[in-house]
């Protein structure tokens, strides 16, 4: 596999620029309006908006699902983002593993009995590899968003960055339904691309037993206009209904788990190891 430095420097893990270095209070997660990562995440989100049309995701989805890119376990996989910092996120600046145990032990405490659930939250993010197999950080990080019906205004920067996107101004996809039905379910719209959907794939190619819940994070925890901001219930059937409070409660720790105390990840490995040769087990397909 080709691995590829993507974003600063890694060592920042060890010096973050972040606003406030030790706690960080709720309301300073998420936040897009101020902050020493500004710059970065608006010129991704820029290109994002931009670039991720009906046509495209359609392209990216015939592109990435040949799973011919890599032959690897999981934890490799997890092991590989060391190489990667979101561009996208305007809490961290450090690499994502890190992120990925912090969630996990976030979890862990939370639900100890829900093994599955710790599993999510340690890889939930493994699509991102995308990144590390040149695929630009606009198609691979950030929050996601249908395409192929109206842009909402709870989308991020949605004011200021789609007005290149054609699909705006494409009187086929600007309505509120767009080429959709109502209640047509998740299920049936495509979501702009991303690591959401690529993992989630990638865990139904491969045959992984995560049960349905955890599948529903890892395909729509970046789909906050949906679970943070009630947007796109049109498009929701019963079962996405049923599934949400369990997004609702896996984004608690993908959000307020971040912080700059880095994990002992040589001494968590072997318990989240025997999960996933519980449900995810040997050398899968990406």
């Amino acid at each position: 596999m080709k691995i590829v430095h993507i974003g600063p420097d890694p060592s920042l893990a060890y010096r973050p620029n972040l606003e406030m270095n030790e706690t960080k209070e709720k309301e300073d997660y998420r936040n897009f309006e101020n902050g020493s990562l500004f710059d970065r995440v608006f010129n991704t989100y820029t290109l994002m908006h931009t670039n991720q049309t009906l046509e495209f995701v359609k392209r990216k989805h015939a592109e990435w699902t040949s799973y011919n890119h890599a032959r690897m376990g999981m934890m490799d996989a997890i092991v590989s983002l060391d190489q990667l910092v979101d561009e996208s996120d305007p809490d961290v600046d450090f690499p994502n593993s890190f992120h990925a145990f912090q969630t996990a032990e976030g979890i862990r405490q939370a639900h100890p009995d829900k093994d599955w659930f710790q599993l999510v939250g340690l890889i939930h993010d493994v699509g991102k590899i995308m990144a590390l197999w040149d695929e630009p950080q606009w198609a691979v990080v950030g929050d996601t968003f249908p395409v192929g019906c109206k842009f909402q205004n709870s989308i991020v920067f949605r004011e200021n960055s789609f007005q290149d996107n054609p699909d705006d101004k494409n009187p086929s996809y600007n309505t509120e339904y767009g080429i959709y039905e109502p209640k047509c379910g998740l299920d049936n719209v495509f979501m702009s691309w991303g690591h959401d959907e690529y993992l989630y794939r990638v865990m139904k190619f491969n045959k992984c037993s995560i049960p349905e819940e955890g599948l529903y994070m890892i395909r729509f925890h970046s789909f906050y206009p949906w679970h943070s901001h009630g947007d796109y219930m049109h498009l929701c059937n019963d079962k996405d209904l049923k599934m949400l409070p369990w997004v609702n409660e896996f984004n608690k720790f993908d959000l307020y788990t971040k912080s700059t105390e880095m994990p002992d990840v040589d001494k968590l490995k072997p318990y989240y190891q025997s999960l996933i040769d519980k449900y995810c087990p040997g050398i899968l397909q990406w």
